[in-house]
């Protein structure tokens, strides 16, 4: 080889070197997993979507971009109830829903959401990561394909936006009401028609009279909705969902792909997500409320204690019957109903004592 040549196919090698180094391998060879998220909620919904979208920057900046998650609201990837089966299936990698939804595929899924008169938010985390709940959670999600975290928290809800006062269990007769999960089922038991809608069609279907009152999570996300557009009474407390978990969960095969240091990852992201999502929740429904009645005249109404009475009764009887309708059902039903008698046992002594301590007559501070 002449020295000439040699010289020039050197500078070719270092040219084509230099390009190496200077322009970034393709993803899959840097070890970038690229992960998809659907979701049930409008696209940067308050609170709801938020989350959703702030878990999944968690998740790609704890993992420096190699566990790169890339967020779908509800409709644009699948509509919004079919993102159960978009994971399952593999079609989508993940969700970001409240598991109450999916209890046409079982009926254990409530209880990793809200079930009537159930457990607040605490003591849902509680059972849930001290209690058997994960153990349980896992075992029904195996079924599916699925393996489920807790991924936030909107504390205890309202009640729901009426067009009309609800004094006595007559109000509920006929009344057509957005409520989905066991709730719905417990309003169907005393005479109203439940129906269960996505996030974005509650507000069309109120305007239009298709139904006559919803629920939907609280002052937050209802100003958000803007629900006191279209009726004026908002009633409380939620008996339905005390303390709703917000889920997230991965196809299975997805999860048991990952390395040990990115399923730590996405772990640790789920847990600060269930709590920071609570906190905004609790932070954000004071000033919400205050615009509400202040601003947009709202009237707040407290259901009586007869009505309270008689959908706690009729909430035993369908939460119990949910219990009996399978095997593995059964089985977190009971490890549900033990963990709640004895989280009433010491909330009574604890959170509930201080509460009514709170409200005594004294001065505080100046």
């Amino acid at each position: 080889m002449k020295r000439r040549d040699f010289i020039k196919g050197a500078g070719v090698a270092s040219a084509a070197t230099a390009a190496a180094v200077s322009f970034p391998k393709p993803a899959l060879s840097q070890g970038i997993k690229q992960i998809k998220m659907v979701t049930t909620w409008p696209k940067n919904f308050p609170g709801l979507g938020t989350t959703a979208s702030r878990l999944a920057n968690r998740i790609t900046s704890m993992s420096g971009g190699s566990l790169t998650v890339k967020v779908f609201a509800a409709n644009e990837l699948v509509p919004a109830f079919e993102s159960f089966d978009a994971v399952s299936s593999g079609t989508a990698d993940m969700y970001h829903a409240a598991e109450y939804y999916w209890q046409g595929k079982s009926k254990a899924f409530n209880f990793f959401a809200a079930v009537p008169y159930g457990l607040t938010a605490t003591e849902q985390s509680a059972w849930i990561n001290h209690g058997g709940g994960q153990q349980l959670w896992d075992e029904v999600g195996k079924q599916f394909g699925i393996k489920s975290f807790m991924a936030g928290n909107t504390g205890v809800q309202m009640g729901g936006w009426f067009n009309k006062e609800v004094n006595s269990l007559e109000d509920y007769k006929g009344l057509k009401i957005r409520m989905p999960g066991l709730g719905g089922e417990v309003l169907r038991r005393i005479g109203a028609a439940a129906v269960s809608l996505p996030g974005g069609e509650i507000f069309p279907a109120l305007q239009s009279g298709a139904i006559d009152a919803t629920e939907w999570v609280g002052p937050w996300n209802d100003l958000a909705f803007g629900f006191y557009k279209v009726t004026k009474y908002y009633y409380y407390p939620g008996f339905h969902e005390p303390g709703t978990t917000l889920s997230s969960s991965m196809n299975l095969k997805t999860w048991e792909g990952l390395s040990s240091e990115h399923k730590a990852i996405v772990q640790a992201a789920m847990s600060a997500e269930n709590d920071v999502a609570l906190a905004e929740f609790n932070a954000r429904n004071n000033g919400a409320l205050t615009t509400l009645i202040n601003k947009h005249k709202v009237k707040v109404r407290k259901f009586s204690n007869g009505v309270m009475n008689a959908i706690g009764k009729a909430s035993g009887e369908v939460v119990a019957e949910a219990g009996a309708s399978d095997k593995i059902t059964g089985k977190v039903y009971d490890s549900f109903r033990n963990f709640r008698k004895e989280s009433i046992a010491w909330s009574k002594l604890s959170d509930q004592a201080y509460w009514e301590a709170r409200l005594l007559p004294f001065k505080y501070g100046k």
